[in-house]
């Protein structure tokens, strides 16, 4: 398979959303099925790595700099899908609550509000909308909580309020930490000792990911992230208790996005005729026409993007599950028509977003095995 073929995801079967059901089930949580089959018999506490941006196809180009996850990575080469869109709140909150990005409402990075103008970048949300009730479905965390299970999440300190979080992780005590060795020593500070009642401890590592945006993936400061991961995993590895395991996973993959493959809307008056408000981001456009616009704006893209995006109304692409199920109250959070960029093409908006989400280098969201495709790794002391 091509790093740029469409890979569709294996909600309910092989994906993200199933790693925290799948650990509460060895954990003992009723309710809960082992539905990836992790083997891990005699575990009493789990402690979940999430490494932002380090999709399956990423991991090859670190190993020269991370040892220690090229060797995890080839004693347990397991490869998992992340839910669509392929982008960092939809995938935390899809972990978090363990149903797919349909379901539980968090449909992309800019999501236009329904019955308003107004675009919700799920990264800057603090309390506007109540995030309880722009994202209602109960977490795991809450659900493993009220059966007295041990749960944390260790994150950065910026993090412990916002939306997304309360969004995703609500229910889990939060263990703020900076840095990589803060964030080891907070992980295993969730696991609790061996003895001790069972735990679920979870942690968020976000700057491969960052360094990828800004400077490209293997960039210089994309490996010295791949580094910081490295150092990470082996400090958590080297502190586990023998009653533990660790799983390493990834919210999305990254690709580099060449400057002669990128579409400007805000150049471009075809692009935005018709279109009242432009959300999601450069690799999985939502476009919200104004009334009586919509075949028009579908017939516009499509001409104007060709063989570099699929273009569609909402309902054939839910029609076709990359959401799973979308109830009547996430519908309109979804374009009216949808943009899926293919290859290495994006569509930005340098006047209509913030100027530096143009000018980054490496994106993700669409539904290429590159962005798609992520890892599971576990491993035992």
């Amino acid at each position: 398979m091509s790093e740029f073929d469409q890979v569709v995801p294996r909600y309910g079967a092989d994906s993200l959303m199933d790693v925290l059901p799948s650990a509460l089930a060895h954990l003992g949580v009723p309710g809960f099925q082992d539905i990836l089959g992790l083997e891990l018999a005699g575990v009493r506490r789990i402690a979940v790595l999430l490494v932002d941006g380090l999709g399956w196809h990423q991991i090859p180009t670190a190993a020269p700099f991370a040892p220690t996850l090229a060797d995890l990575a080839a004693r347990s080469p397991r490869m998992i899908t992340t839910g669509f869109p392929s982008t960092t709140p939809t995938s935390l909150v899809s972990l978090g609550t363990g149903v797919s990005p349909g379901t539980h409402g968090v449909l992309g990075f800019r999501v236009a509000i329904p019955g308003t103008d107004t675009v919700l970048t799920h990264t800057h949300w603090r309390t506007d909308p109540n995030p309880a009730a722009w994202q209602p479905v109960p977490t795991l965390f809450e659900r493993a909580e009220a059966t007295g299970l041990a749960v944390s999440v260790a994150n950065r300190p910026e993090f412990a309020d916002s939306g997304l979080t309360v969004a995703a992780n609500r229910g889990a005590a939060y263990r703020p930490a900076s840095d990589v060795d803060e964030l080891a020593a907070a992980v295993l500070l969730g696991l609790g000792d061996a003895g001790s009642p069972p735990a679920l401890s979870y942690g968020y590592y976000p700057d491969l990911d960052r360094y990828g945006h800004v400077f490209g993936v293997d960039s210089e400061p994309w490996r010295e992230a791949a580094v910081q991961v490295d150092r990470l995993l082996d400090r958590v590895l080297h502190g586990l208790p023998p009653d533990a395991a660790l799983l390493v996973t990834a919210d999305h993959g990254q690709l580099d996005v060449p400057a002669h493959h990128r579409f400007d809307f805000d150049a471009d008056p075809r692009l935005q005729a018709g279109v009242r408000v432009v959300a999601g981001e450069p690799r999985v456009r939502y476009l919200h026409t104004l009334p009586g616009a919509t075949d028009d704006v579908l017939a516009t893209w499509t001409e104007v993007l060709g063989d570099a995006a699929w273009v569609a109304h909402r309902e054939d692409v839910i029609a076709q599950g990359w959401f799973g199920p979308v109830p009547a109250r996430n519908l309109e959070r979804i374009g009216d028509v949808v943009a899926i960029c293919h290859g290495t093409h994006a569509v930005v908006a340098p006047t209509s977003e913030h100027a530096i989400k143009a000018m980054l280098i490496a994106y993700h969201g669409a539904y290429s095995a590159v962005e798609m495709e992520i890892p599971l790794l576990v491993a035992r002391p």
